[in-house]
């Protein structure tokens, strides 16, 4: 072999090794392309899924609705007894109720709540909720305000009679019609600047029982929402509290609702704890229509309860 066969063969061989040398390369390029990319789409799909799993109930539960309770910033004092007193609230009628439920909430802490006059602040519990929700809504029936007044449940627009509604028609309780201590009683007294306030936090408290704002309260929730929004400013509750208030109450009144919600923001990566109040109170979140828009994009728990508009 001559010295110019020597060299061309050695010049072919290494273009050869060149030539698998690049394709080594591009495998290897391929190859961890497919890894990277293989890689992105398993940690999108993981995160997917661990936003999209199950949430252990217990702990939306503790989260949503402390089994602990939570202390309403308001004092009771005497206003159990003067609803008896007043009429508002017909013993007879009231106890023959809890007998027929068989119910333990008339316990101690509850006859006092009737009875008592120098009752501190309301603790509401999952298993007492439903006895405050009463005492708010005669409470709030019947307090003198403005927005009862003069707001739509007096609306020609809604029909201009207050008492063909739930919240009115549907409290039977009373001694007499429920339309004779409808804002009759004077048991608190807003300034000017507080009933200002009352007004405007109730138009941003919703409840997933109707399309209407406290400030419209036609139901029982809505009416004794009110009677709460009216005991937070007399007393002088910050508005931000009365929001942060408003919602735990209404959790406890619409269980599904707000777990429902909260594992909605949880499958988004938000806690409970993060959410702002005011936000979920609103009618994107708290109302029928737009509860069941979030409704359509989670699948529920368990049901618990429901939130009857009844005594």
């Amino acid at each position: 072999m001559t010295a110019t066969q020597t060299r061309e063969n050695n010049e072919h061989g290494a273009a050869e090794e060149n030539t698998r040398r690049k394709r080594r390369q591009t495998y290897i390029l391929f190859f961890a392309a497919a890894l990277l990319s293989g890689g992105i789409v398993l940690a999108q799909f993981t995160e997917r899924e661990m936003k999209q799993s199950p949430i252990p109930r217990d702990v939306l539960v503790r989260a949503v609705l402390p089994p602990e309770g939570v202390t309403l910033p308001v004092q009771w004092g005497d206003l159990g007894k003067k609803l008896l007193e007043s009429g508002v609230i017909d013993e007879e009628k009231f106890l023959k109720l809890y007998a027929q439920q068989n119910s333990p909430a008339l316990g101690q802490e509850s006859t006092a709540l009737l009875y008592g006059e120098e009752n501190g602040a309301l603790v509401m519990t999952p298993e007492n909720s439903r006895f405050l929700l009463n005492l708010l809504w005669a409470f709030g029936l019947a307090n003198k305000n403005e927005i009862l007044e003069n707001g739509p449940m007096q609306n020609p627009r809604y029909g201009g009679n207050a008492g063909r509604f739930a919240s009115t028609g549907g409290w039977t309780l009373a001694r007499g019609d429920a339309m004779e201590h409808y804002s009759t009683h004077h048991f608190v007294t807003l300034t000017e600047a507080q009933q200002a306030l009352v007004e405007r936090v109730s138009k941003n408290i919703y409840r997933p029982c109707c399309g209407n704002s406290t400030y419209f309260p036609d139901c029982n929730h809505g009416m004794a929402m009110l009677g709460l929004l009216e005991l937070m400013a007399s007393q002088d509750i910050p508005e931000e509290k009365m929001y942060e208030i408003a919602l735990q109450v209404n959790a406890y009144w619409f269980p599904d609702t707000y777990l429902t919600i909260a594992e909605y923001f949880k499958n988004r990566g938000v806690d409970w704890r993060q959410i702002n109040p005011k936000e979920i109170l609103g009618s994107v979140y708290s109302s029928a229509q737009g509860y069941q828009q979030i409704l359509a994009e989670v699948d529920t728990l368990n049901p618990r309860s429901g939130g009857s508009c009844g005594v």
